[in-house]
């Protein structure tokens, strides 16, 4: 299970991501059903409709380009194999690297400072970082 979070953000493409975050967590390495996982995280959260259906998108968008994101992520991670990381930093990534170079409808900085803070909150200062320095490479090669 994932710690709870120390602060609360109120954005609500925030609280998706967090909640995208959650499920795709669980889902990593298991078989179980992504809409079943996203329904009993949202009930979890008492997360409204429309951050469900943002933290859907996120989820179904990463599930479907899993192995493009994983590609851009290894490029990127130059000294990292994606078993090395830390799985929540791993999924964090994944999540930032399909916003901005698969989605495309956030500011890629924008993406990228959801994803440190998300990395801050659940992985600690040290993850911001690396979370950082990696999307930092991926965003410079997204076109």
């Amino acid at each position: 299970m994932l710690p709870s979070p120390h602060r609360h953000s109120s954005g609500k493409r925030h609280q998706a991501r967090e909640l995208a975050l959650k499920v795709l967590f669980q889902l990593e390495g298991s078989d179980d059903d992504p809409e079943e996982v996203l329904g009993y995280h949202a009930s979890e959260g008492a997360a409204t409709e429309e951050v469900a259906n943002f933290a859907r998108q996120l989820v179904q968008g990463v599930i479907s380009n899993h192995d493009k994101l994983d590609g851009i992520l290894v490029e990127a991670s130059e000294h990292w194999r994606l078993d090395q990381m830390a799985k929540v930093d791993r999924v964090i990534l994944r999540i930032a690297v399909y916003e901005i170079a698969v989605e495309r409808k956030v500011p890629t900085k924008a993406a990228i400072n959801e994803s440190i803070e998300l990395a801050k909150t659940f992985s600690g200062d040290e993850a911001g970082r690396f979370v950082n320095g990696v999307l930092g490479r991926v965003a410079a090669t997204a076109t």
